[in-house]
């Protein structure tokens, strides 16, 4: 930074001046606040799907899961998929 250019950002120089973001007051302005990346905001979370998944529990026979697991990561999403494939969707 050149001398010319002074900070806005105020510099704490002792513990007992700077506010507790614990209180109520601070806990929701830093919530809802916009996180940005230069000038553009970034959206917090995953991004919102059209078809989300829905979670359930389905009983199936221990070979069926072991030929998915046996591939290692993605069983889930390729058992998805022969799911799919069966139901002609």
């Amino acid at each position: 930074m050149t001398a010319s250019k002074k900070s806005s950002r105020r510099v704490w120089r002792d513990r007992d001046d700077a506010p507790d973001l614990s209180k109520a007051k601070w806990r929701d302005k830093l919530l809802h606040a916009d996180v940005m990346a230069g000038s553009k905001v970034v959206k917090r979370g995953r991004p919102k799907v059209e078809t989300p998944k829905v979670s359930t529990t389905v009983r199936l026979d221990a070979d069926v899961l072991d030929y998915f697991r046996a591939n290692g990561r993605g069983w889930q999403t390729r058992l998805n998929a022969a799911l799919r494939k069966a139901a002609g969707l």
